[in-house]
């Protein structure tokens, strides 16, 4: 099986390349803008008949778009995740209409929802940024494009790699500048919201299951820890993975732009273990262990 991955050097993208490459008989293809991929391409800029010439010379058997960006202004979100995915159907129509599309989708395109609640697929979207706007518009593009296609809406991924454009990557590495002195002080926003974390292995299987799994899939599945933790608890975890002496100061709102009037966020992960077989195995200490040990600092 030929599976191509799209971003499989980012951060999610990396998960995914190397857990398809560990299953038999499968041949995964890399492309982005890494001068090392399989296949060049640029989805913010490139041009579906472009990008069609190059899908048809590979005729992969399946395609997983991890490519996306978490931060920048908006026209850089809307060209990576809107108009990318949006090529990227085009050229499949064309060059390689029978291939299996598996999108990577973020549960920030539902916005603020009911504290308490675990959010179904079919709730309403009501996108709360620039971030969460434009990738709701990608996963329109996939879910109307007539392939072959799924997203998988992921909740807030927790791993080795994490971006320090995230709170879990920028923590971490923040923590890994503070060593062991006593008296440094780490200043963050309000960590009282509550987030689904995922693992980001967990992420990478269930992309290894949409590709594989016979039959038709839903259009969209949740994929996330299924359940709400306080950020707290992973800066804490965090921190004391890392050994961290110091003190931790919430100051404020300081939060992300992408986490903006959302304070509680949980997927319902009902459908994806219904379609897939899929549920998350690594608890958040798992994927904090995996995180900080990434950081390449000995825990103290």
């Amino acid at each position: 099986m030929h599976i191509l991955v799209l971003g499989n050097t980012g951060y999610l993208g990396a998960h995914i390349a190397e857990h398809l490459r560990a299953q038999p008989d499968v041949r995964v293809l890399g492309g982005g803008r890494s001068p090392a991929a399989d296949i060049s391409v640029d989805l913010a800029t490139a041009r579906p008949r472009d990008l069609a010439a190059l899908l048809a010379e590979a005729a992969p058997d399946a395609v997983v778009n991890c490519a996306g960006a978490t931060g920048g202004d908006a026209v850089t979100l809307a060209e990576v995740n809107a108009r990318g995915p949006a090529v990227l159907c085009a050229a499949l129509r064309v060059a390689a209409p029978g291939a299996r599309l598996v999108h990577l989708g973020s549960a920030a395109e539902y916005g603020p929802t009911e504290p308490g609640v675990r959010v179904t697929e079919s709730a309403a979207t009501r996108p709360a940024g620039p971030y969460g706007a434009t990738k709701l518009a990608g996963t329109v593009a996939v879910t109307a494009s007539g392939l072959d296609a799924t997203v998988l809406r992921v909740g807030n991924p927790v791993g080795a790699g994490a971006p320090p454009t995230g709170l879990p990557g920028r923590v971490a590495r923040l923590l890994a500048d503070a060593g062991d002195d006593p008296d440094a002080e780490l200043r963050l926003g309000d960590l009282s919201a509550h987030r689904d974390f995922v693992d980001a292995r967990d992420v990478a299987r269930a992309a290894r299951l949409a590709v594989t799994s016979a039959g038709p899939l839903p259009p969209v599945l949740n994929i996330g820890g299924g359940d709400a933790r306080p950020v707290r608890d992973l800066v804490r975890t965090l921190a004391q993975a890392a050994g961290f002496r110091g003190r931790i100061v919430e100051a404020g709102s300081g939060g992300s732009a992408r986490s903006a009037q959302v304070s509680w966020q949980c997927s319902d992960i009902t459908a994806a273990r219904d379609a897939l077989g899929w549920t998350p195995t690594h608890t958040l200490d798992a994927s904090v262990a995996a995180l900080w040990a990434a950081e390449g600092v000995p825990a103290r």
